[in-house]
């Protein structure tokens, strides 16, 4: 787990339980607003983090992507937020981004997930986690976690705290 700022984390997942789990790690960590902007190829790990992330943040249905619906909208028990997930893979120029209502979306009632959100970037509030995912291997996927702004650098260090264990001092 080399740490390469304050404000990115790089780390290697050996399987989609693994992937899971850390998903869960930052859903639990989540407030509304909070936006996560997952990038990377097909088959890389987004959808299997995402429903980490959704589970841990307490939804009250299992996360599914949204390919073609473009948003899946999920409650929880505990409180009237949403979690928004959003898959813009099949948002092939960035002014489709009004048909989804992405201000709505944006307006900070929950946790917004972007799969493919270079797809949108240029609508994108420029404080973000961004997380990039790779294959590495058949099982084993690359994360790089940069945490743009002090929110998501705040975000990113409780994450290696639950995660790891590791503190800054």
């Amino acid at each position: 787990m080399p740490i390469l700022r304050d404000s990115e984390l790089d780390l290697i997942s050996h399987s989609a339980e693994q992937t899971w789990r850390l998903g869960t790690r930052l859903g639990g960590l989540l407030q509304a607003g909070d936006i996560v902007c997952l990038a990377g190829d097909l088959g890389a790990g987004k959808t299997a983090f995402a429903i980490g992330v959704g589970e841990g943040w307490g939804v009250t249905t299992p996360l599914t992507s949204p390919t073609y619906n473009l948003v899946h909208e999920h409650t929880r028990k505990d409180d009237s937020q949403i979690l928004f997930h959003i898959d813009c893979y099949r948002l092939n120029n960035p002014a489709a981004t009004e048909t989804i209502g992405l201000d709505d979306i944006l307006s900070g009632r929950g946790p917004v997930l972007i799969e493919w959100p270079e797809h949108i970037e240029p609508y994108l509030p420029s404080e973000r986690l961004w997380i990039e995912l790779r294959i590495t291997e058949p099982t084993r996927r690359s994360f790089v976690f940069e945490g743009i702004g002090k929110r998501y650098e705040t975000l990113l260090q409780q994450f290696r705290d639950a995660s790891f264990g590791v503190k800054k001092k």
